[in-house]
């Protein structure tokens, strides 16, 4: 095998995922997990150039010892795995022993109640931070994910007296989507952007006057208690509690494979115990 530095390495992963299309989140996600195994396997005293299977197969194990979960995992190897193919070693990822991951896929993923949603709006209205009112209102009534949210521009937002819209340019999977924005996204939105006076394209600025991060985004929401992914899932489960059918809600969330979205019609965690409580409470 040719000799190549970490950096060298990175730099061809990189361009590789780029070449298969592969999300900025994504390969952010993937050049994390790759640089801490390299600094792993240093420590280990392994070599990136030598690279075996009990390397891979002690690096779960202490990701294990570390508690990270079984999905976890599994999303560190599907690095690792790209990683050792772009090394032409896909040999060493044979019988691999990792934790199983248990699916509950006939319990909705956990979203907010009325409430909670209410709650969360209460707040982030008290800040009276119109970036941030803005961003909150645009999750809960499109719900987009927090990588697509970051990529918006200003010309990707259409809003007029009687309906606006919003578009995805380049969803997971490559895929484009326009999602209409209720009248509460489109106010907020609106009040926001009358305060830009700057000619960057971002929809979103950070503090910094620069196109907001994911972190950034992130940041924001812990602050109200609540996760990017369940303003998503929020989103989904009310389209579909209002019955709209399930085609609609995939189209609207930009899922590729349909079964992703029947799993908001399933009962949640919280009905299941309701439901409990109530038969044998």
């Amino acid at each position: 095998m040719e000799q190549k530095s970490d950096a060298k390495v990175i730099e061809g992963l990189i361009q590789a995922l780029e070449a298969k299309g592969k999300s900025p989140s994504t390969i952010q996600t993937y050049n994390r997990i790759i640089r801490n195994f390299m600094n792993w396997l240093k420590t280990y005293g392994g070599d990136l150039n030598q690279l075996t299977r009990i390397d891979i197969q002690q690096y779960i194990h202490y990701l294990e010892e570390k508690g990270n979960s079984a999905s976890t995992i599994e999303n560190k190897f599907a690095a690792l795995s790209f990683l050792a193919r772009h090394l032409d070693a896909e040999e060493i990822l044979q019988h691999i022993r990792r934790p199983e991951v248990r699916k509950t896929q006939h319990i909705a993923p956990k979203s907010l109640d009325r409430n909670e949603r209410n709650r969360v709006l209460r707040e982030v209205e008290r800040t009276r931070n119109l970036r941030n009112i803005a961003l909150v209102y645009l999750f809960i009534y499109s719900g987009l994910r927090v990588s697509e949210i970051a990529a918006l521009n200003r010309e990707d937002i259409i809003i007029g007296q009687r309906k606006g819209s919003v578009t995805v340019r380049k969803g997971k999977g490559n895929i484009a989507r326009t999602v209409p924005l209720p009248i509460e996204a489109r106010l907020h939105l609106s009040q926001y952007l009358k305060t830009r006076t700057d000619r960057c394209a971002a929809l979103f600025l950070s503090n910094y006057q620069q196109r907001i991060s994911i972190r950034s985004i992130q940041r924001v929401l812990e602050k109200f208690s609540v996760h990017p992914h369940a303003l998503r899932h929020t989103y989904c489960r009310e389209l579909v509690g209002a019955g709209v059918d399930i085609a609609t809600v995939a189209e609207l969330a930009g899922h590729n494979d349909i079964n992703i979205t029947r799993r908001y019609s399933k009962p949640s965690a919280i009905e299941l115990e309701h439901t409990i409580q109530k038969v044998f409470g």
